[in-house]
């Protein structure tokens, strides 16, 4: 049996709904509806590989050089998970938004 591990993830609410419908329809967890999922996006050749597009590559570098130039405030950053969860979250409605 292969080895398993535990992934958390984050869905919408009506991603949601559709895992738990498709899970008591085809009589499957709703962890192997996700498993068979990525294995079909490995099928269908879905990319794997690293960072493709040269200008996402350059806008990491300008980042790391910005960062660099911020210099060294010697204070921890300090975050709250619900403030980066909700900002992830605006994040993913604005991309939803410009499709």
């Amino acid at each position: 049996m292969t080895q398993m591990l535990r992934k958390q993830i984050y869905i919408a609410k009506s991603h949601q709904a559709l895992l738990r419908r498709l899970s008591l329809l085809r009589g499957l967890s709703q962890s192997e509806i996700i498993r068979q999922a990525i294995e079909r996006e490995v099928a269908n050749g879905a990319e794997l590989a690293g960072v493709s597009d040269s200008a996402a590559l350059e806008e990491i570098i300008a980042a790391a050089i910005n960062r660099r130039q911020l210099g060294k405030s010697h204070q921890a950053y300090q975050w709250d998970r619900e403030d980066i969860y909700s900002e992830r979250l605006d994040r993913y409605n604005i991309d939803q938004l410009s499709e």
